[in-house]
């Protein structure tokens, strides 16, 4: 258990745990900074904590990673789990509003995905200014050649990423807290800091300046929505010990001896982080914060993994690659597409923001926002999934609100000074994800219009309307009540059937992974026709696997190992009538989306052997 825990400081824990590099700093030096004084510091750092105690370790820790689906964490997995339960209750008004919530958490934290690896790695480096003023035309290039390489290390998976990780994370909380303890010995009295009274005075002398000032305070629990999304990558009791054990106490007393720093020496307020580190242990520092931001990329790197693969199976996702990169947990996955866009994204952002002040807005707006979603969502499954009474579920969702709708206020007002990045691509990943969604939504309708009812294509079987070919021929569908178009349009042109017709629909449980014995059903009332209904079920953290399936189907009653494969490759047309069809941007969209997917039979890793496409015009 001890080694889980210490891997995870690795894999989750590497994005909250680089967060003192930057957080105080920006709150005193940043485009929003306030004056450097003891009720302004007492009053921040008193901010720090209590959003540490509230956010991180109350809502996160102990309550939202509770509400795991069969071990998986982040915003689908709530939106699984909550699912079903609305579906039963009158207020189909909410069953409607809680997919644009999970699409728009999601599409948050694919935008923190992006920006955490720019602005953490970026800060760390920027520790050369520091060590000599030499070293500032270097800074943005060491940082792009270190994102590169990070991105690079991805193919090997988290477990083996996390196993050299996970010790120098040790190391690098180990140092936070012995610094911030050489610190809070010169000046003990900042450890009144944790008193909230002294928040509130802060807010009392600064009025409005002060809520501002609240949007750089939030970098210091950037990644709580990491630590929830990379929940399958580990289980619930490592990353809580890691973080009571370990994380939490290492941050209070960093943040207090940088506070300590500060009301002994105003002028260190500029980079207090570095000014707090020995002068002799500057070098070495600067190697270690450059070795924990690296590592701090991880966490929502694999949190974008896990949430592209469950996009991807409840239908909000193009099909792409997956890797498991790992025999033993099978939450490890590896998108070399994902990672790929990650990489050119991340180094974009450097080249174009070139300081870590400047990502730092942007940085807060996209978790702010996914931390509000998150809590509106917790207390969804609360409600409607645990059973709670509204006196029990209300007052926990009003504490989670009282920190995350100001912190989300606050930085609204930054959206001019880069806030409007994360609002940007959210707004474009959410476009891609509510286009391929509807699109297939579309198919399917389409397809219930072109094709025959399956009952009167059994009905020529009968009827021996068709020549029977020798073999076995599986036609994938998702309707098993109509006849799939490849079937309708191979039987039409060649005037004949495979000897063994066998409809194939792949389908994805509520779950993240399908029992293995319920896997494969086969229905075969018309088996004296020679066709045969087969489903097999993934849940939504599963590849499908149809050479696996082929193997399984021995003990089925229809043996697919000799089958050939007729799949189906739409083109599309634009639909009649402005009523009926896409608005063409979004049918472009789609229509890319579609071209560029994995293919159907690497997707389904079908043998390319026994694959026969066949095509189909479609008006969407």
């Amino acid at each position: 258990m001890a080694a889980v825990a210490v891997t995870a400081l690795g894999v989750v824990f590497g994005d909250i745990g680089t967060s003192p590099l930057y957080a105080l700093r920006e709150c005193f030096h940043g485009p929003h900074a306030i004056a450097v004084n003891h009720v302004n510091v007492m009053g921040v750092l008193s901010l720090i904590f209590w959003s540490l105690m509230v956010v991180i370790t109350i809502k996160y820790v102990c309550f939202v990673t509770r509400a795991d689906h069969h071990g998986e964490g982040g915003t689908f997995a709530l939106l699984s789990i909550v699912r079903e339960a609305i579906e039963k209750t009158p207020d189909k008004l909410l069953f409607k509003a809680l997919p644009f919530f999970a699409l728009g958490s999601a599409a948050l934290l694919y935008s923190d995905g992006i920006i955490t690896p720019a602005v953490s790695v970026l800060s760390a480096v920027e520790g050369l200014r520091v060590a000599t003023a030499a070293a500032d035309p270097f800074v943005v290039p060491i940082t792009c050649v270190i994102l590169v390489v990070l991105f690079l290390l991805q193919k090997h998976g988290t477990a083996r990423i996390g196993n050299v990780f996970g010790p120098v994370m040790l190391l690098w909380f180990a140092t936070l807290a012995g610094i911030g303890i050489i610190n809070i010995l010169k000046h003990p009295t900042v450890l009144l800091a944790v008193s909230p009274h002294h928040a509130l005075a802060y807010f009392a002398a600064n009025h409005i300046h002060g809520f501002v000032v609240l949007g750089t305070v939030v970098l210091c629990i950037t990644g709580g929505e990491a630590l929830y999304a990379d929940l399958g990558h580990f289980s619930r009791l490592p990353i809580r010990n890691s973080w009571f054990v370990v994380v939490c106490p290492a941050l209070v007393l960093n943040y207090l001896g940088q506070g300590a720093l500060i009301l002994n020496n105003p002028d260190a307020a500029h980079n207090p982080f570095y000014r707090s580190v020995p002068e002799g242990l500057l070098i070495p520092m600067l190697v270690l914060a450059t070795a924990a931001t690296v590592i701090a990329s991880q966490a929502l790197i694999t949190g974008v993994y896990s949430l592209t693969q469950q996009a991807m199976q409840l239908g909000f996702m193009p099909r792409m690659r997956v890797v498991h990169t790992s025999s033993s947990t099978r939450g490890q996955v590896y998108l070399p597409t994902i990672n790929t866009i990650l990489m050119l994204a991340c180094v974009a952002l450097v080249l174009i923001f070139e300081s870590s002040s400047g990502l730092a807005a942007a940085y807060g707006l996209a978790v702010t926002g996914a931390m509000g979603i998150t809590s509106i969502l917790y207390f969804a499954v609360t409600r409607f999934v645990w059973g709670w009474p509204l006196w029990r579920a209300l007052p926990l969702l009003l504490l989670f609100l009282l920190f995350d709708l100001p912190f989300l206020g606050a930085n609204l007002v930054k959206i001019l000074d880069g806030g409007w990045l994360p609002l940007l691509a959210s707004v474009l990943i959410v476009a891609v994800m509510t286009t391929w969604q509807k699109g297939r939504a579309r198919l399917a309708d389409s397809f219930v219009h072109i094709s025959m009812p399956l009952a009167e294509f059994l009905s020529f079987l009968r009827q021996d309307v068709f020549a029977r070919s020798p073999g076995t021929g599986v036609f994938m569908t998702m309707n098993q009540n109509l006849t799939p178009p490849p079937l309708a349009t191979f039987s039409t042109l060649v005037h004949a059937v495979p000897e063994t017709v066998v409809l194939l629909t792949i389908r994805t449980v509520n779950a993240p992974y399908a029992r293995a014995g319920n896997r494969i059903m086969v229905n075969g009332d018309d088996k004296d026709i020679g066709f045969y209904r087969m489903a097999v079920s993934y849940g939504y953290m599963e590849q499908p696997d149809m050479v696996a399936v082929m193997e399984e189907s021995k003990d089925s009653g229809v043996y697919l190992g000799d089958a050939t494969f007729y799949l189906g490759r739409e083109t599309f047309l634009p639909a009649e009538g402005h009523d009926e069809a896409m608005r063409p941007w979004r049918r472009a969209l789609f229509d890319f989306l579609s071209r560029n997917a994995w293919d159907a039979s690497i997707f389904f890793n079908i043998p390319s052997s026994k694959v026969m496409e066949i095509g189909t015009r479609l008006k969407l």
